[in-house]
Parts: structure tokens; sequence; C-alpha cells
């Protein structure tokens, strides 16, 4: 299996879960109960800036070491604009419907606030990227980080990998203790006005950057064969395996006792105050290490354990991981998860429309919307379903 069908895999994987997760029906709906974020704090964002990041550092490290940084940066910075013409027009999809159906306007006010065309001011805001609609949060962070993406192959190309590594756990370390509040409460404030709506992100900057780059830099070893993987996670060592089924065994009962309510109030405000998904918490970044390095060992060294169960499900994952409509989805995913706003919002305002959907009708809508994730990657790739020759791939 090639390591770049892998990623796309998962990617797309990740894309399918979060249109689940994001569909909002009256009442709720049972396949939004089947995922993996019920066994452990790990969802679909944090696999999907992470394997973002990776493929930034595999495809442009590369490009770097190549042809130099202004070619390279060049094709980050590009590839940056156009995402930020996508989520303008995101913002511009949703206040139209909004300002042309009353009832829309109803149907996402708790996503949209007071963002409307007859508010200059706050549509300058949303422009600006510092007042971001429910579900229209993953693409700005991913601009910032890709704007600053070459500076960061840069230093990894120069034998600097280290130091960003570092340099980005003290960055997080330093959202964890909001260093940032002294600048932000004020703009904030500024921004708010008379309408209590001021800076709206849901995801801190300073403390999801880990992830994206993280992924930055491992996919930079990668491209200049800096690393050996298969050397990282041997079938030989299960230590990285155990140690990650550990973390998320111990993090289970906290993981049930939350989504039921039945965590001790006692243990309740100590538990949270390290479980701040805006802010990637300790609790989220222990979660994801531990899952992610886990997928990693069983995808690269289990095929060769020992264990006929570790090669099952070693084989499982990786058929999983080759289902050529997650593979589709993966190539393009930055274009399907924009299209999947579009999906969440219009699914929304229909609901709200009408009587409450049973189940059934629910599940059916899911699995539609689902297949109707794929059309943008479908269109993008036109050309190579009419035999000219494969269709692009988006990093």
């Amino acid at each position: 299996m090639k390591r770049l069908d892998v990623i796309d895999g998962l990617r797309g994987y990740f894309l399918v879960f979060m249109l689940i997760n994001h569909l909002a029906f009256d009442g709720g709906y049972w396949l939004v109960e089947i995922n993996h974020r019920q066994l452990a704090f790990v969802e679909d964002a944090q696999g999907f800036v992470f394997l973002s990041g990776l493929l930034v550092g595999m495809v442009y490290a590369g490009r770097m070491a190549r042809r130099g940084f202004r070619a390279a940066a060049a094709g980050v910075w590009t590839r940056a604009g156009d995402l930020y013409r996508q989520t303008l027009g995101l913002l511009a999809f949703a206040m139209t419907l909004a300002l042309l159906v009353p009832a829309a306007r109803l149907a996402w006010v708790d996503w949209m606030g007071d963002l409307d065309w007859r508010n200059p001011f706050r549509a300058a805001s949303a422009a600006l990227l510092l007042f971001q609609p429910t579900y229209m949060d993953i693409l700005p962070q991913y601009i910032v980080y890709m704007l600053a993406a070459p500076f960061l192959i840069r230093a990894c190309l120069r034998g600097h990998w280290q130091a960003v590594l570092i340099g980005s756990s003290l960055l997080w370390l330093a959202a964890q203790f909001g260093v940032q509040r002294p600048l932000t409460a004020p703009f904030n404030t500024w921004l708010a006005g008379d309408t209590g709506h001021g800076l709206r992100v849901n995801f801190n900057l300073m403390a999801w950057q880990v992830v994206f780059v993280f992924g930055l830099v491992f996919g930079t070893l990668t491209a200049t064969n800096r690393i050996d993987w298969t050397r990282v996670f041997r079938p030989d060592s299960t230590f990285i395996p155990v140690a990650a089924l550990s973390v998320c065994l111990f993090f289970l009962p906290f993981r049930f006792a939350t989504a039921h309510d039945y965590m001790p109030i006692d243990i309740m405000g100590t538990f949270q105050s390290y479980e701040n998904r805006s802010e990637f918490g300790l609790v989220y970044l222990l979660n994801f290490a531990a899952v992610a390095s886990g997928i990693a060992w069983l995808l690269i060294a289990g095929p060769d354990h020992a264990s006929p169960r570790v090669r099952g499900v070693s084989s499982a994952l990786s058929c999983l991981f080759r289902l050529p409509f997650l593979r589709l989805l993966g190539r393009h995913s930055l274009q399907v998860y924009a299209w999947h706003v579009v999906i969440v919002y219009l699914v929304r305002f229909v609901d709200f429309e009408t009587p409450r959907f049973n189940q059934p009708l629910k599940t059916a809508i899911a699995l539609a919307c689902i297949a109707l994730l794929s059309l943008p990657a479908l269109y993008r790739e036109r050309d190579r379903f009419f035999g000219a020759g494969p269709g692009p791939r988006a990093a």
C-alpha cells in the first residue's frame, strides 16, 4: 500500500465522521453514537489537522529542497489563498441564504450569531477570520498554519527540526496558561461593542498548532529520508502499542463518565481544567498522541507481528483506509470539507422547517449526505474518469 494512499484514506475517514457528527437533527440520531470519540478523547478534527500538516511537509519539503524556498512557498501560499477564497464563499453562501430566507437565519442563529450582510462590521470581522461561524473554523486555522509552513519547512531542512518541535510545544504550553488573554480580551471587547459578540474562534491557534506542526515536521523528515519509520515502529518491540493502549484504557472510564454525566462532582472540576477542547488541553493531547502512535504502529509494524490477531487488526485497518471512496475524499480533503459545511447547513435548515424526522429517515439522510460528500472530489477528478489521466492531489 502506498504511503500517500494511507494518508488519503485516513483523511477521507475523518471527513466522513466529521459530517456524521456535524449533522444536526432535532432530537439527535443514533448514527452519531457510532464513533471512535466514544472510546477516547480523540476527535476527527485533530486527525484531520495532523494529517494535513504531515502531507504539507511531505509534499513541499521535497519541492523546497529541489527548487528552493520561493518556489515551494509560492505553492503553499497559493494554496492558502485558495482556501481563503473558499472561506469567503462559505460566508457569502450562509449570509445570502439567511438574508433571502428568514427561516434559515432562525435555523442557524446558534451557529452564525449576528453575522449578516446588513451588519458590515460583523461581515468584515468574519472576512478577517476573527468571527468564525460554527463548522467554518477549521479552514481559517489551516490558512494561518499554511502561511507559516514554508518557514517551518525551511528550518527543518536546515537541521533545526528539534527547535521547531520545542517551539511548538512551548507555544502550546503558553496557551494552556492563557498568556494570550491580556491581548485578546480588550480586542474582544472592542469587536463586541453593544452586541455581545466579539472574537468567535473555536480553536485556539496557539494550542492547536502543535498538531499541525508536529505533523509537518514528521512529513518533512519523511520526505528527506531523515527518519525510517520501520525502525521507530518495529514488530519486535511492543512498548509503543502497549503504552498507547494503556493511556487509552486509563482515560476510557473518564470518557464514559463525562459522556453520560457520571463524573463525581469533586473530580469534575479538576478534570475539566485539563479537558478543554478549544485549548487542546492535556487530556486531548495525551489521547491523540496515544491513538496516533498506536495506529501508526499497527499500520507499519502490525503486518509483520508474530500474533495472528495483531496481523488481522492491521489488515482490517489497511483495508479500511484503502477503500477507494475514502481515498477519493482524502485527495481533495479541504474542498470536501468546505462542501461538507454547505451540506450540514442545508440539512439543518430542512430539519428546522419540517416535522421531526424518525430515526430511519435521519439515517437515510445521513447516508445520502455521505454519498454527496464526494461531489467536489469527483468534479476535480472528472478528467481522470474520462480517461485523460489522474486528477490533481490536494495538500
